[in-house]
């Protein structure tokens, strides 16, 4: 993407966070100042009381999509304008995030560095989920992490894995957290996962709570698939802590690395261990 191609940008805000009106209107102003248009997605616009546009159409006719919020908003976004290949970055509305890292103060300085080209695109990668819905095949995308976990807490679960195929570990504990290198600083680090560099080509299977301390996280490349079924019990799928599916007994989730990635706008001078060491207050 050439920086003289950001002639417009969609922006989508926090839901339900109606005070983000006041730094709404100072990004509008910022980018508006550059000759770049803005316009809100419709449900962002309806928040705040102005018109906006349907996503799939403010995905379609920008070049970038702006967040307003933190790393929810961001990562929520990314897997809506997934299949649309449009590039985000977030600005964040309290504290800083791994993924939004832009305070609305910091705005005008980068929105001046953007329009001469001076940013980095960040590709990172995507987990791609295939399984058996109602008779329908679903395909969901996650940009942190897949959590195959019990629907209920008095039982624990067998997980079965396969990796290419061929039977690789079966998990008994509480669950299973699939994670992108992105998502290795979310649900995964809480679990004892590991910290994976963002733009790495692997993915982290990290059991939760697991029966025997046996089972340690593993770090496998991003060329392989998975298939993970529970034979015994129902499951329950958790897509990025915000989507909910269900897996019968006997039913199987196929899980891999998206062959496309995600486009993640961020300044020049962005340092992933720098944001690291603040957030996980390393080398205090």
């Amino acid at each position: 993407m050439k920086s003289h191609t950001i002639k417009r940008v969609g922006v989508i805000l926090r839901p339900s966070s109606p005070e983000l009106k006041e730094s709404y209107f100072k990004l509008e102003k910022i980018f508006t100042k550059h000759n770049i248009e803005v316009t809100i997605e419709s449900i962002s616009g309806a928040m705040i009381g102005i018109m906006g546009m349907d996503f799939d159409n403010l995905c379609q006719k920008c070049d970038v999509l702006v967040t307003l919020g933190g790393d929810g908003t961001l990562i929520s976004v990314v897997r809506r304008s997934f299949k649309h290949d449009v590039p985000v970055f977030g600005v964040y509305a309290g504290n800083l995030g791994f993924l939004a890292d832009i305070n609305i103060d910091e705005l005008e300085d980068f929105v001046a560095h953007l329009v001469k080209g001076e940013y980095r695109v960040d590709e990172r990668a995507i987990l791609e989920a295939k399984f058996q819905e109602h008779d329908n095949e679903v395909t969901l995308y996650a940009f942190n992490d897949i959590v195959i976990t019990r629907p209920s807490v008095s039982n624990m679960i067998h997980i079965e894995t396969l990796v290419d195929s061929k039977a690789f570990n079966t998990y008994y504990g509480d669950g299973v957290i699939v994670s992108t290198p992105t998502g290795s600083t979310a649900y995964n680090l809480s679990a004892g996962g590991p910290v994976l560099f963002p733009l790495t080509n692997v993915f982290a299977l990290t059991p939760i709570c697991p029966h025997s301390l046996t089972q340690r996280p593993v770090v496998l490349p991003g060329k392989f698939s998975i298939e993970m079924k529970t034979p015994q019990d129902r499951a329950l799928v958790i897509i990025d802590g915000q989507d909910k599916h269900e897996l019968e007994a006997g039913e199987s989730i196929h899980i891999q690395l998206a062959r496309k990635t995600v486009k993640l706008i961020h300044r020049e001078e962005f340092n992933y261990f720098d944001v690291l060491k603040e957030k996980l207050n390393w080398g205090d």
